[in-house]
């Protein structure tokens, strides 16, 4: 330890030591299994990591009486202590096993920074789905012509594509001076394997330290203080992946039901923090909630990663092929000859009957009933593949868990039956209006705490009046001319527009009287309905 710790907005070295007693150190390693725990060390004791993860040997002029109290003595050489962890990679044996030996024997002295940031990735990456993922858009700002326009909130400017470089050093050093001097980060960049992106896991401690003061669980024996250890709730690390060649970030949200208020905050700090990092001279960048929220990075990064299925969802996913099986698809933009969908399918059960002899064929044709229902279900199946093209297969991988649709649009009448009834009410509708008005306004203050959906509704209004607000004014001539009742409907599974696909196919929803939003075309998780089409919705996910 420095004998002399001073407040400093550095950050914190990847090499301070966790004191291995510490309840969240101890939680972190039982959580993992004992495959992957073994899998762990093993990674620490690798060349490339020796330097931030070094065990305790056996010192070579140690007496050979000095351990024998030891229920873990060292090893004399490192790879000694790889072949003890191999082996026990090839018995079976418990965790816990595995947790002590590393706790109480070989890292009796403290697990650094970089083993726990290791030990969270290693977890996220045995289960995939424990965090939830936001995607931002990051959008570049107009630059102010004169004092006049720099004196006024800054815009976006939404024809300009484009993108900020990355570069990981520059990044951190920006976004470090956008951290409070009261508290310390700890950053770790990691690449997972078989995706397209850049994961940085954010550590943050509640300490003006950058030495190992940060991090300890006692007080060193000065007089008077607590003995309380160092706080590492989990709430306060935060994932920020940063897709290749794309101008959207994804942010993560603790899924735990505790991550209340603080862990808003911190959030709310690093999404304020992140555009700042990136922007430089006279070239300022700020992030664009996208309203798509769930917990499958895979399906995140194909609707705004860097590929040609970010603005090509649903049906028109067949314009998006590049591999060899999609040059068979029915798309203008190949240059082989299409097949029909289902065609090749067709021809085998075709094929089949006729293989069966004329008896079954016979008795096809004589009941109309069983026929009629093949080609309802046929007709389904090309009405699905119609919709969906390529995606929303059950098992592709890319599953959202979550839609939530606020319906806008005007309820349906008879034009000509009411235009009597409108006109004799016309006058005492105007004089009811106002307090129709408050009284809706006050039922929906007294709600309590407003929902992931009325939020995303209400900012979206916001960019509606920085845009000069024409839209929102037509909008509202319309409602007061229409009614329109206030329809929520919220789907949850596994795979939502799977389940969609799969109640097209089995003839339960009519393909073809289908909004598109139903099939996951627009690429958002919340939003309101207007028209039949997401209000905001441009066609390429903007």
């Amino acid at each position: 330890m420095a004998r002399l710790s001073l407040p400093t907005t550095a950050r914190l070295s990847s090499s301070l030591r966790v004191d291995p007693a510490n309840n969240t150190v101890i939680k972190t390693l039982n959580r993992l299994s004992r495959p992957s725990l073994l899998s762990l060390v093993l990674d620490w004791l690798d060349e490339r990591n020796l330097s931030l993860c070094p065990p305790i040997l056996r010192r070579p002029d140690a007496p050979d009486d000095e351990d024998e109290d030891d229920f873990y003595p060292p090893a004399e050489s490192l790879p000694e202590l790889r072949e003890l962890y191999e082996a026990m990679q090839a018995r079976k044996g418990g965790r816990r096993e595995v947790v002590d030996r590393i706790l109480e024997g070989d890292w009796r002295y403290g697990l650094s920074l970089y083993q726990l940031a290791m030990a969270d990735l290693q977890y996220l990456y045995d289960h995939p789905g424990s965090l939830k993922w936001t995607a931002y858009r990051i959008q570049q700002l107009k630059t102010p012509d004169d004092e006049d326009d720099a004196e006024r909130p800054e815009k976006a400017d939404k024809e300009s594509l484009t993108v900020p470089r990355f570069h990981p050093s520059t990044f951190l050093q920006n976004l470090q001076a956008e951290v409070l001097p009261d508290v310390k980060a700890h950053y770790n960049f990691d690449r997972p394997k078989g995706m397209p992106l850049l994961l940085l896991r954010i550590f943050i401690v509640d300490s003006p330290y950058n030495t190992d003061l940060a991090v300890s669980t006692r007080n060193r024996g000065r007089p008077g203080a607590s003995t309380a250890a160092t706080s590492f709730d989990a709430s306060r690390t935060i994932y920020i992946a940063f897709p290749d060649a794309s101008p959207h970030i994804f942010i993560s949200k603790s899924a735990a039901a505790g991550a209340a208020g603080e862990a808003k905050s911190l959030r709310a700090l690093v999404v304020e923090g992140v555009p700042k990092a990136l922007s430089r001279p006279r070239e300022r960048y700020s992030l664009k909630a996208t309203n798509l929220t769930t917990k499958n990075l895979g399906a995140m990064l194909a609707v705004k990663g860097a590929g040609r299925t970010n603005a090509a969802g649903g049906g028109w996913s067949m314009y998006a092929g590049t591999g060899v099986d999609d040059m068979k698809t029915d798309s203008p933009l190949q240059t082989l000859l299409p097949t029909p969908p289902l065609s090749d399918a067709s021809s085998a059960d075709e094929d089949k009957a006729d293989n069966n002899g004329g008896n079954k064929r016979k008795r096809l044709l004589v009941d109309p009933a069983e026929a009629e229902d093949e080609r309802q279900a046929k007709r389904a199946r090309v009405a699905a593949q119609a919709r969906f093209g390529g995606s929303a297969k059950i098992d592709d991988g890319k599953g959202i868990e979550r839609l939530d649709v606020l319906i806008e649009d005007p309820f349906p009448a008879d034009i000509a039956n009411l235009s009597a009834v409108e006109d004799e009410s016309d006058e005492e509708g105007r004089r009811d209006s106002g307090l129709d008005d408050a009284a809706a306004l006050l039922r929906r203050k007294s709600k309590g705490r407003r929902s992931t959906l009325d939020l995303s509704i209400s900012r979206d209004e916001e960019n509606d009046e920085d845009d000069g607000g024409g839209g929102r004014r037509r909008r509202d001539e319309e409602e007061r001319r229409t009614w329109a009742p206030q329809v929520r409907m919220s789907f949850h599974g596994s795979h939502v527009f799977a389940g969609v696909r799969q109640l097209v196919e089995a003839g339960i929803v009519d393909g073809g009287r289908m909004p598109g939003w139903m099939t996951g075309e627009e690429g958002v998780t919340i939003g309101a309905v207007r028209h039949g089409r997401i209000r905001g919705f441009k066609g390429s996910g903007v």
